[in-house]
């Protein structure tokens, strides 16, 4: 198989699991603790994965200057493309409580959710793709890590969305679109930096990383507290054993 079919495949198996996360919000109701839970342990799975897949392996590659450079320039650009989308009734999307505005309350929200949540998905997709540049083959850690986040992603979201009155064709349409193009962007990821100098590669990877962190602190973290209990913090770090324990196998 063509190295940027598998790419686009591997990037769509990310993708995939927002449709899974989606499916079981909206077949059975999940108690707000529940994707309390479940977020932060997707929250730590990121956190691990582009601290030690992402950041490391791109200051490895192509030293600190590069690395740092891009990892605030992620940050940057997925803060400002926030900021926007919250603007126009976005900035909620990933919560299952309720605080997504409907259409009749902001019109335009549902475009705005749907971009936000491609904004949200695109940088994890594109390091799947760079990882076949770099290895030669995806990392199984992060294909683990973005499934593994992308399944409570949907879940939050698509409860929140079922809440504010969204229909069953609007959310899965979404999901399966953003599946699409989470394939698309690791194919991306591959055809256009394949052959690419070390320290542009290492640029683009803490690129994502930066906005994936950035994603992590304006929409997973806080909807992983929203229902605050006793066990958050240890729900967190267990993701993040995880991943991590993953990662050193694969390595």
């Amino acid at each position: 198989m063509p190295m940027w079919l598998q790419a686009l495949w591997w990037g769509f198996v990310g993708g995939a699991a927002l449709l899974l996360g989606a499916f079981v919000a909206w077949r059975w109701r999940i108690p707000p603790k529940a994707i309390s839970t479940i977020m932060a342990f997707g929250a730590g799975v990121l956190i691990s994965a582009l601290a030690f897949e992402l950041v490391d392996e791109a200051a490895d590659g192509g030293g600190l200057l590069p690395t740092v450079s891009g990892f605030l320039t992620g940050a940057v650009i997925f803060v400002a493309a926030n900021a926007v989308l919250a603007r126009k009734g976005a900035r909620h999307r990933k919560r299952s409580n309720g605080r997504q505005k409907s259409e009749s309350e902001q019109p335009g929200s549902g475009t705005a959710i749907a971009v936000g949540a491609l904004l949200d998905g695109v940088p994890e997709s594109l390091v799947l793709g760079l990882g076949l540049v770099t290895a030669g083959a995806v990392s199984p850690a992060m294909l683990v890590a973005v499934f593994i986040s992308n399944v409570p992603e949907g879940l939050s979201s698509s409860a929140g969305m079922k809440q504010a009155g969204r229909s069953a064709a609007y959310v899965f349409g979404v999901w399966s679109v953003i599946a699409v193009l989470s394939g698309v962007s690791a194919a991306a990821g591959f055809l256009l930096l394949d052959g690419a100098p070390d320290g542009l590669i290492a640029f683009i990877t803490a690129l994502a990383a930066g906005a994936i962190l950035a994603m992590l602190s304006d929409s997973m973290i806080p909807e992983a507290f929203e229902n605050d209990h006793m066990l958050t913090g240890l729900t967190t770090a267990l993701g993040f054993a995880v991943a991590f324990t993953v990662h050193s196998l694969g390595g």
